[in-house]
């Protein structure tokens, strides 16, 4: 795992979990199953859309649990199938720049098998400490802890 040695603008995430990292990889790249899970209850994805390409668009909408809506765009950076995915909001698909967003990151999802588990690393790479700070702020290890928990369950019925 290769990181920047200024870890000031970083955010990580990371569990190892008795799953094939495949399931995971299928839970990340399909859109009906990023709607059941890619953000912490009450909130929802209402909307997904993904075309898995580097400069391909990663879009979803997320719903508060009062209704208003929250559209994000981005653009996958580099796929490694089953093994590494990266995407940012700071380009649009075809890596045009992006308006102004806040909080900027570029997500960084890694899988690697061990054995019968799977180590799971998301790392959010922020233009600066500041808006490092802010996304932590907004709950970044709680929601991405529970939306992972979420990822798992679903993942566990699907198997079933």
């Amino acid at each position: 795992m290769q990181r920047g040695t200024d870890m000031s603008h970083e955010l990580i995430f990371e569990r190892r979990i008795n799953m094939p990292r495949e399931q995971i990889w299928r839970a990340w790249t399909t859109p009906h199953l990023i709607c059941e899970w890619f953000c912490p209850l009450p909130w929802k994805v209402t909307e997904c859309q993904i075309d898995l390409t580097p400069g391909g668009q990663f879009r979803t909408v997320m719903q508060s649990p009062e209704g208003e809506a929250f559209p994000h765009i981005g653009c996958y950076l580099e796929i490694v199938p089953n093994e590494k995915l990266v995407w940012t909001n700071a380009l649009q698909p075809g890596y045009a720049p992006a308006p102004e967003v806040s909080p900027m990151i570029t997500a960084i999802i890694t899988l690697s098998q061990q054995g019968d588990t799977t180590h799971y690393l998301a790392r959010a790479l922020h233009k600066d400490e500041k808006d490092r700070t802010a996304h932590e702020a907004m709950g970044f290890h709680e929601g991405w802890g529970k939306a992972f928990d979420q990822l798992v369950a679903l993942m566990q019925r699907q198997a079933v």
